[in-house]
């Protein structure tokens, strides 16, 4: 073993003093920016880890597709579903394997470019609770919505060089930046809660929690499938009896925790291939195909083992006649775009920020521009592949658990994804129950980030809270994200508007507490659009208001302070009652948004010559207490 390990090292070092290794920035490869923990033993690892979190959704979001009807056409005139029509039926099944090649090929597509441009280890497909807006709200079961299906691919399509202009424009990287720091921390928080509550699942994970009626939104499952009303989806008896959620738990979760206990590498992959080969066979209370109709139709893939099925349907439907429903078609655009904007926006800082590569003086990460344009770019692509908007997933957390730091993770995965276009029947027969708690351990790592949040002022506070019960109780991380912006914006306006109006003499007792935040967070660029309207307004602005022809002095109390304090050059001596009256908007900003040290006032603070005024060095912002040198 420690043979295999000084050889993998070796090998690493090798790799890392090449070209290709300086490419990736891996640790060792001499680049000024190397990235640390970076090896290219752990990338791939972390890749297939991440891919074996991912697989699930190649035969869900297969499943979900399917019941939009695609391109199969209902000809009966009593069921506008056509649930019981042969042919109809067949049509389906033909569409479904169309649906898992396609989500497959643009997996490792999206994946495999967004690692070799960004050089990010986030990995990216069809998402979740977008597809079920696609096929269920957009589409409709078997095809029953306003919209048809090809015209809603081509809202998507659309959708896709909308977000590659936004992102050329700046507006989604500003979007990300001038959110509050609690909430972008929040978000990922959520994010973490959220891959918790679909590994507790049953249609992506254990099966250990279900959805309730109308007064218990959520409820304790565990009960084998047979035993779940079809209505109200909770369990009717046998509560916590299911062996595949025991064979999860403890194949799954306890060994996997225990393998990780003692740093072995890997520890999620033999935990998901544990629990998916004793899933498999037939003749087990667990198994992953019962002898059913269902269970019998899996097998028959499975037994194919390796094949190829080209994309009959799906391939190029976009239909562009709009003038039937132009509203409806409208309305989809529009949902589809902000939706995916922040979905996408929060988890790729989420990710960004669990992998250690966001900014602390900006809250971006590098070629975050690129990042979303190939993101955008995906989008579109999957239209042309029939498929619902593709997303970063979340799910991309387990490889940087894993150890993942580069574009290499993304490659890897992607071609993971690749393979399994022709490994399609094993890939698509993992179990849920295989991956759940590899879910619910990579939430646990997530939410550790819990404790960087402000908590020491309500206005930071509450909001960051209803961001994290949102996002996965609304099964959205979109809709957290508006919730929690919604709170910050319910309880921080009105406290401006009273400090405002009072001209500053009302203020809350806790006002130091407050994180900094501004519309044009530190070092960021605003938009096109907002640059573009700045400079209408100074140029119809008497020349006498432009801040350009005055005499920069020290600030007042109450006046814009977006910058550092380093900017700025005193002309006067400052006296102490200037510094204190400068304090409670400096107390404001955070290390990490405004590039200064905890109690540093500057380091460009100067005096002219002959000054023997002592010069202010340190300021305790948080205890108002002045050190003089």
């Amino acid at each position: 073993m420690e043979a295999l390990r000084q050889y993998c090292y070796a090998f690493d070092q090798r790799v890392a003093d090449s070209l290709f290794g300086r490419f990736f920035r891996l640790e060792g490869c001499g680049h000024e920016r190397e990235i640390k923990n970076s090896r290219f033993t752990t990338e791939i690892r972390a890749g297939v880890t991440t891919f074996f979190t991912m697989a699930y959704i190649i035969s869900v979001n297969a499943a979900i597709l399917t019941d939009s009807g695609g391109t199969c056409v209902c000809t009966s005139t009593t069921d506008s579903t056509c649930a019981n029509d042969a042919a109809y039926n067949q049509c389906l099944n033909v569409l479904n394997r169309d649906f898992i090649t396609a989500t497959a090929a643009i997996a490792a597509f999206a994946s495999f470019v967004f690692g070799l441009v960004t050089n990010m280890p986030v990995c990216l497909a069809n998402g979740m609770g977008l597809n079920a807006y696609f096929a269920y709200q957009v589409v409709g079961y078997h095809g029953t919505g306003r919209v048809s299906y090809g015209l809603a691919l081509t809202a998507v399509f659309v959708e896709g060089f909308i977000f590659i202009v936004l992102s050329l424009l700046g507006m989604r990287q500003w979007l990300v930046r001038m959110l509050p720091t609690s909430l972008k921390i929040a978000s990922a928080v959520g994010i973490g809660l959220f891959l918790a509550e679909i590994g507790l699942s049953y249609s992506a994970g254990i099966g250990a929690i279900t959805g309730g009626g109308a007064d218990t939104p959520l409820a304790l499952g565990g009960c084998p499938t047979e035993y779940l009303d079809p209505t109200t989806g909770m369990c009717t008896s046998h509560e916590m009896r299911n062996p595949a959620m025991w064979i999860g738990i403890f194949g799954g979760g306890a060994l996997t925790a225990y393998l990780m206990t003692f740093k072995v590498k890997s520890a999620m992959i033999v935990g998901i291939a544990v629990v998916s080969i004793i899933s498999w066979p037939r003749n087990t209370s667990f198994t992953y195909f019962p002898h059913t109709p269902d269970g019998d139709e899996k097998f028959e893939f499975f037994k194919k083992v390796a094949t190829f099925h080209p994309i009959k349907n799906t391939l190029n439907a976009l239909d562009w006649d709009i003038s039937a429903h132009p509203g409806h078609f409208i309305l989809a655009l529009i949902t589809f775009l902000y939706v995916d904007i922040i979905d996408c926006t929060a988890t790729l800082y989420s990710m960004a920020r669990f992998s250690g590569v966001v900014d602390p003086e900006t809250g971006d990460f590098p070629r975050s521009t690129l990042a979303y344009c190939t993101d955008a770019l995906s989008i579109s692509i999957g239209a042309l592949f029939g498929t619902a908007p593709c997303t970063a997933f979340i799910e991309s957390g387990a490889g940087i658990a894993e150890g993942g730091r580069t574009g290499l993770t993304a490659m890897t995965c992607g071609l993971c994804f690749f393979v399994s276009i022709f490994f399609a029947p094993i890939f698509a027969s993992i179990p849920p129950w295989a991956t759940g708690c590899t879910l619910i351990l990579v939430g646990c790592m997530m939410v550790r980030q819990v404790v960087a949040i402000n908590w020491r002022y309500i206005g930071d506070a509450v909001p960051a809270f209803v961001t994290i019960i949102c996002v996965p109780l609304t099964y959205s991380t979109a809709y957290g994200v508006i919730a929690g912006m919604l709170a910050y914006a319910a309880i921080n306006l009105p406290i401006f508007l009273t400090k405002l109006l009072s001209g500053g003499r009302i203020v809350p007792d806790d006002e130091e507490e407050r994180e900094y935040w501004s519309y044009k967070p530190h070092g960021t660029p605003l938009p096109f659009f907002l640059r573009v309207a700045r400079s209408a307004i100074h140029a119809v602005a008497p020349a006498s208001n432009h801040p350009s022809s005055q005499h920069r002095e020290v600030p007042s109390r109450g006046s814009d302070r977006t910058g550092t304090t380093s900017n700025w050059a005193l002309k006067q001596k400052p006296s102490l009652e200037t510094v204190m009256e400068m304090t409670p908007n400096y107390a404001r900003h955070s290390p990490s948004d405004s590039g200064i040290g905890d109690g540093d006032l500057g380091a460009g603070m100067v005096r002219e010559a002959g000054d023997e005024t002592p010069v202010i060095e340190r300021f305790d912002l948080r205890r108002f207490r002045v050190q003089k040198d």
